[in-house]
Order: C-alpha cells, then structure tokens, then sequence
C-alpha cells in the first residue's frame, strides 16, 4: 500500500496564500508566532486568518521560547489545533504548556553534525514518556538562528525505524522534496522558504509545485 506523506506549508501571513495552499491540497498549515521571525503573525491577524482554513487541515503554532503565559494567551486568541516548540524549550516546558491549552505539541530538533540515530530515538523516547500529549519530533537543520534556514541536513542520521513518524524539514524545495521522501520515508514534511518569492509571502505555483512532488514520490514503491 503506498503511503501518503503528509504536507506543511509553514509561514503562513496572508488569507489569499492559506487559500491558496488548501487549494494545493497542504494537510497542515503553520502560522509563526515568534516576533525574530520575518513570516510573524500577531495572534490577532492569525486569528483572522484561521478562518479561512476549512475543517480536516490542521492548524500549527509555532513558538520560540515562548512561556507558558504566552503561548496561552496566543492560543486564546489564535486557537491552533497543534503547537510546535521550536526553541531551546525543556521538555517539562513543552509539556507543561500543553497540558494548559489541551494541544497536541510536535518537538523540533535542530539536528548537528555530531548526533547520532540513539540521540534522535532517545528525544522520541523521552518526550513520548513525558507527555501522552506529545505528537512527534519534527527534525530541523541546526543553525544558530530559529527557523527558516532554509539548509538540508545530514538525512542519513535519522534511524529507518524513527523515519515514519517524524515530520522532515529544513532546506525542502521543490527541486529536492521528491528525493527527500523517497530516501527517508518520513511521516510528514514541513517546508516554509522554500515555497516563496519574497519572506512571508508564498507562491501559489511553488506551493503546487512541492505537493506534486511530493506526490511523486509516494508514488515510487520501495
């Protein structure tokens, strides 16, 4: 049976893009509440734009170092269906801010050189121990800034067992997504500089142009 990969498209600022990138067929959209970033929204226009998503497209918030106050109010305002901690956040942090909003969290690791297949296993373990609130791990290109990096990482590191329930990001475009799937098999892929023309503003042709590839790829049987 061929898997179907599920689709991000993070980044999300304006209402004609997230039309635009349900109509592409994405299964999940991200909306980035970290001020440093230049694809911020405030919870007051995400709130806005979350209702054009139509039902069966899951909401994203994605967070840095956000407390707990924070990310509350955030979610009172803007309400996401999943958070997405993609800072140096604890795992008690991660946890104890999801149990306040009642959300499912993806944990981001931003993935060195020097790891190894048992640190990425070890993360899952703990964070699934942690939490029945814990979604996955969603693994990101290390840099020393948060997000957008818009660079691949060493994909080999990623352990074949952990590769279908991970979300794949970091540096995804449509010249590579085909390959990406087809070499990790992940459960998901999260792609956000690599679907625009300018930061923070998506091209409908490149949004439609990685969820086909995508979908080539899930079309080669292993």
């Amino acid at each position: 049976m061929t898997h179907r990969t599920r689709i991000k498209l993070c980044g999300m600022t304006r209402a004609d893009d997230v039309q635009a990138a349900v109509a592409a067929g994405a299964d999940a959209l991200g909306f980035v509440f970290y001020p440093g970033s230049p694809r911020y929204v405030a919870p007051d226009l995400a709130s806005r734009l979350l209702s054009c998503v139509p039902g069966f497209v899951t909401t994203v918030g994605l967070f840095v170092n956000a407390s707990s106050a924070q990310v509350i109010d955030t979610v009172a305002r803007a309400p996401v269906s999943l958070l997405q901690f993609h800072g140096d956040e604890t795992l008690e942090l991660c946890c104890e801010t999801a149990r306040a909003v009642n959300r499912p969290f993806l944990r981001v690791i931003r993935v060195k050189p020097d790891m190894q297949a048992a640190d990425l296993l070890k993360y899952e373990h703990d964070s699934r121990a942690a939490s029945d609130l814990f979604s996955g791990l969603l693994l990101d290109t290390w840099v020393d800034e948060f997000g957008g990096s818009g660079k691949v990482f060493d994909w080999s590191l990623i352990p074949e067992e952990l590769a279908p329930r991970v979300v794949l990001s970091g540096g995804l475009s449509v010249q590579n997504a085909t390959d990406a799937v087809a070499r990790v098999r992940p459960f998901a892929v999260d792609v956000s500089s690599g679907i625009e023309f300018a930061k923070g503003v998506k091209d409908s042709a490149r949004m439609r142009a990685f969820v086909d590839a995508v979908r080539s790829a899930d079309a080669i049987t292993r």
